[in-house]
């Protein structure tokens, strides 16, 4: 599966901590990032991790737009609810995921509760959705 990470500033650091935690699990699967979360993720973890552009630079659309092209299975976007910089980011990715049916987090309880049913296999109808013959996701 390709699962997508995002997070704002006050929350990159939780987001590392939660790859951490899950490494095993997220080895397992496809990793693609904005630049700055992915690049702290890859450096604590060891995970290969496809780098997008930054948030300054369209790295949310581009995530956006491999959403809406079926090639993202999950969102983590790890949100400060007391910012209010990146708003419209957070409704455009909430938006394409309600739209195409992507699993979504905001927060560490939702994430470890998405992350834990990957484990179970509980997101495997994203297989039948996304069928195999979809190309490898590259940054």
């Amino acid at each position: 599966m390709n699962i997508a990470l995002m997070s704002h500033d006050k929350k990159k650091e939780l987001m590392v901590q939660f790859c951490i935690a899950y490494c095993g699990i997220l080895s397992k699967h496809t990793v693609c990032a904005t630049n700055t979360t992915g690049k702290l993720v890859a450096e604590a973890t060891g995970l290969p991790v496809n780098l997008f552009l930054s948030h300054a630079h369209g790295g949310i659309q581009q995530i956006g737009a491999r959403i809406a092209y079926n090639e993202i299975d999950m969102v983590l976007f790890f949100t400060d609810p007391q910012s209010n910089d990146l708003d419209a980011d957070l409704r455009y990715i909430t938006r394409l995921c309600d739209q195409y049916n992507i699993p979504f987090a905001t927060n560490l309880a939702t994430a470890e509760m998405l992350i834990l049913g990957l484990q179970r296999g509980d997101l495997d109808w994203r297989d039948i959705v996304r069928p195999k013959t979809t190309k490898p996701l590259k940054a």
